[in-house]
C-alpha cells in the first residue's frame, strides 16, 4: 500500500490512495465511517511520525480585511445578510487548515480589519496601508471593487497576494485585472454563463430581461446580455423595472402588464439586491419561469449543495456560525483553503512561492463542488462548478453535459483565455 496523500475536513478524512480501495468505497457509501476513520488515522500517524517527512514548524499569518457595504433598502423585509458573512466562511478555513496543520507542524491564524460601512475611506486605505508594509502578506480581502483596485495598487501590497472573495466585477478579471490578486468569488460571467447553458440545454431560446434600476443591476444585466448573445439566444423582450411600482400591494397587477409579450420561454430578472424579483415569480403575463436573481439563481453556494460531501462542510459551518452558509462565506473559505492547501503541498509560507504553487497546474483543491478546483493562469479567476439553484433544491449544476472545451468544461464559464484582456499575468 502506497501512502500518497491525506486531506482533513473537519471531523472526517478524506481517503486517497493511503485507504485500501474496498474501505473506501465502504466509506464512501456511508457504511464503516469510523472503521475508516480509525484505520485512517492510524495510517496517516505512522506516516506522518517519520523523520523522512518531519517538517519544521510554521506560522501562517493570514490578514482578512473587510469593509462592510451599506445596503440600500429593498421592499421586503426578509430579505436580510448575516454580520459576519464572509468572516465567518475564513474562520471555518483556518480551522480546516489547523486540523491538516496539527500533522504537519503548521499553526494558521486569521488576523482581522474589519471596517464599518461609514468609516472614513481615507483612514481606511491608510490603516490597510500600515498593515501590508511591513512584509509580504497573505491576505483576503472582502471590499468593494475599488477599494480592491486600490489596495492592489498600493506599493507597499506589490509583493503581496491578494484573495478577492467578494466582488463579482467582470473588469477585475479583465482590463483592470492585477497581477497579486486572484479571485475565489466567481465573476458574474461565470453565473450568467451557467444560465446561458442551461437555457441551451433546455432549447428555452426566446428570453426576456428584466434589468432593475441599480448599478450592481445594470453590471448583471449587462453579463447576461453577453451570454445568451455567446449561446445563440434571443432577448424578445429587454426592459428596465420600474421604479415606482407598488409590489407589495399590487404585484398581482403590475408584473402581468410589465411581462406582457407574444412570446418568450422563460424570464430573466437582474436584481442583485433583491428589490423587487421575488414578486416576479407567478405573476408574469405568460405563465413561464423566472430566473437569474429569482426563482432559478446560478450560485457559487448554497444551503440546498448536499452532494459530492458538501452536506459536512454546510454541518461544519452551521456549528462555527449558527448559520447557513452563503456563496460569500464559501469564497472565503475557498480562499483560506487555497492557502492552506499549498503551504501544505510545498511546506512554505513564502508569499511568492505560494502564488507560485497556487498558481501552477500542479493546485487542485478539493471544493464540495463536484470537480477539483483550480485558478486560470491568464487572470487569477478560481475554477469552479456554478450550481442553479431554487429555495429547496439544485435543478443543475453548470457546466452542462454537452458543452465541451479543449482544457477543462470549467473554462466554458466565464471568460476564457482566447477572450482574455487581462494583461496583469
Amino acid at each position: 500500500m502506497v501512502i500518497d496523500e491525506i486531506i482533513w475536513v473537519g471531523d472526517m478524512i478524506s481517503m486517497k490512495t493511503f485507504v485500501p480501495s474496498g474501505l473506501r468505497e465502504r466509506s464512501q457509501n456511508g457504511i464503516s465511517r469510523w472503521i475508516a476513520f480509525f484505520v485512517s488515522f492510524m495510517y496517516a500517524l505512522a506516516f506522518y511520525s517519520t523523520d523522512a517527512y518531519a517538517q519544521d514548524p510554521l506560522d501562517i499569518q493570514i490578514l482578512y480585511i473587510e469593509q462592510k457595504i451599506e445596503r440600500p433598502p429593498v421592499l421586503s423585509n426578509l430579505v436580510t445578510y448575516p454580520d459576519d458573512e464572509g468572516l465567518s466562511g475564513a474562520a471555518l478555513g483556518i480551522e480546516d487548515n489547523n486540523t491538516t496543520g496539527r500533522f504537519l507542524g503548521q499553526t494558521y491564524a486569521l488576523q482581522h480589519l474589519v471596517f464599518e460601512a461609514e468609516h472614513d475611506r481615507n483612514d481606511v486605505l491608510l490603516q490597510i496601508q500600515q498593515a501590508l508594509k511591513d512584509s509580504s502578506r497573505l491576505v483576503v480581502l472582502n471590499v468593494t471593487a475599488q477599494t480592491l483596485i486600490e489596495v492592489a495598487d498600493m506599493v507597499e501590497a506589490q509583493d503581496d497576494l491578494l484573495f478577492n472573495a467578494q466582488a463579482p466585477d467582470n473588469a477585475l478579471r479583465e482590463v483592470q485585472c492585477r497581477h497579486n490578486v486572484l479571485h475565489t468569488m466567481a465573476s458574474r460571467q461565470m453565473l450568467s454563463d451557467a444560465l446561458g447553458q442551461f437555457f441551451t440545454y433546455r432549447k428555452w431560446r426566446n428570453l426576456f430581461l428584466i434589468e432593475g434600476n441599480r448599478p450592481n443591476d445594470t453590471a448583471f444585466a449587462s453579463s447576461i446580455r453577453r451570454s445568451l448573445k455567446k449561446f445563440g439566444l434571443t432577448i424578445v423582450k429587454d426592459k428596465t423595472w420600474l421604479d415606482d411600482a407598488d409590489m407589495r400591494r399590487n404585484a398581482a397587477r403590475e408584473v402581468p402588464v410589465f411581462t406582457q409579450a407574444k412570446k418568450y420561454d422563460a424570464l430573466i430578472v437582474a436584481d442583485e439586491d433583491r428589490d423587487f424579483s421575488q414578486y416576479i415569480l407567478y405573476n408574469t403575463w405568460l405563465p413561464r419561469p423566472v430566473s437569474g436573481s429569482a426563482g432559478l439563481t446560478p450560485v457559487v453556494w448554497s444551503p440546498v449543495i448536499e452532494q459530492w460531501g458538501a452536506a459536512q462542510l454546510q454541518s461544519r459551518f452551521g456549528k462555527l456560525a449558527n448559520r447557513e452558509m452563503t456563496s460569500k462565506d464559501y469564497a472565503n473559505w475557498a480562499a483560506v483553503r487555497s492557502i492552506g492547501e499549498a503551504v501544505t503541498r510545498i511546506n512554505s509560507s513564502d508569499t511568492q512561492a505560494v502564488r507560485a504553487y497556487v498558481m501552477s497546474e500542479d493546485f487542485e483543491l478539493a471544493g464540495f463542488k463536484g470537480a477539483s478546483l483550480s485558478y486560470r493562469q491568464w487572470n487569477g479567476q478560481l475554477r469552479q462548478p456554478i450550481q442553479l439553484v431554487h429555495a429547496s433544491a439544485v435543478v443543475a449544476t453548470a457546466p452542462l453535459e454537452g458543452f465541451l472545451h479543449p482544457v477543462t468544461e470549467l473554462d466554458t464559464l466565464g471568460v476564457d483565455k482566447p477572450e482574455s484582456t487581462c494583461s496583469g499575468f
